[in-house]
């Protein structure tokens, strides 16, 4: 093995890169992305990313600004803008068979970004998104898929939108079970509150 410790960064760079060189020509990916492992390939995939991520403004009133992106504006419904909050307020991610656990914080989302709207509306539009027989959490996250696809290409677009991620669990050795959180991916460094 070799001793690495006296390296500079840039000669470790250097090192993996021609060993990353001798793996793809044996053609072995695999042991490749074993030696990496998946977090650090999705912390990769992140820092390919960032010169094309813009930074998110979110301002005092809850208008939404693409800053890098000659401040655009994402321009969402009050009931999209509060179910995105939620999300981006949980970096771990949420499961929507859940969402109930997370009512009291959407219901302040909702009314924070509908100031106009009646209470009731606001509450009655809550339990609908909660409710895990109803289909209405996954037609806003599609709409804000759709407002974001339209701003920018599909691989920038899958840092902002709510999207899927499943976390493999085993309990002892008998028992696994997967939890199916919705997360979005944006470093939240990224976002600009103001």
């Amino acid at each position: 093995m070799m001793d690495l410790t006296h390296q500079s960064p840039e000669e470790l760079a250097e090192q993996l890169r021609l060993l990353v060189g001798q793996l793809q020509k044996a053609n072995r990916n695999d042991l490749l992305l074993r030696a990496i492992g998946a977090p650090l390939l999705e912390e990769l995939r992140i820092e390919a990313a960032r010169p094309k991520l813009s930074r998110l403004r979110i301002t005092k009133c809850y208008r939404f600004f693409l800053m890098d992106y000659e401040n655009r504006e994402v321009e969402l419904q009050p009931v999209h803008k509060a179910v995105y909050l939620l999300f981006l307020a949980h970096p771990e991610g949420i499961e929507f068979k859940r969402l109930g656990n997370y009512r009291e914080e959407l219901t302040r989302y909702y009314m924070a970004t509908a100031r106009m709207m009646d209470k009731e509306k606001v509450i009655d539009g809550v339990n609908h998104l909660v409710n895990p027989l109803d289909n209405a959490i996954n037609e806003k996250c599609s709409r804000i898929k759709k407002v974001f696809l339209d701003m920018m290409d599909e691989y920038t677009a899958t840092y902002y939108i709510i999207s899927g991620h499943t976390k493999k669990h085993i309990e002892g050795s008998t028992r696994i079970w997967y939890e199916r959180l919705k997360i979005i991916t944006l470093p939240r460094e990224l976002v600009v509150w103001e």
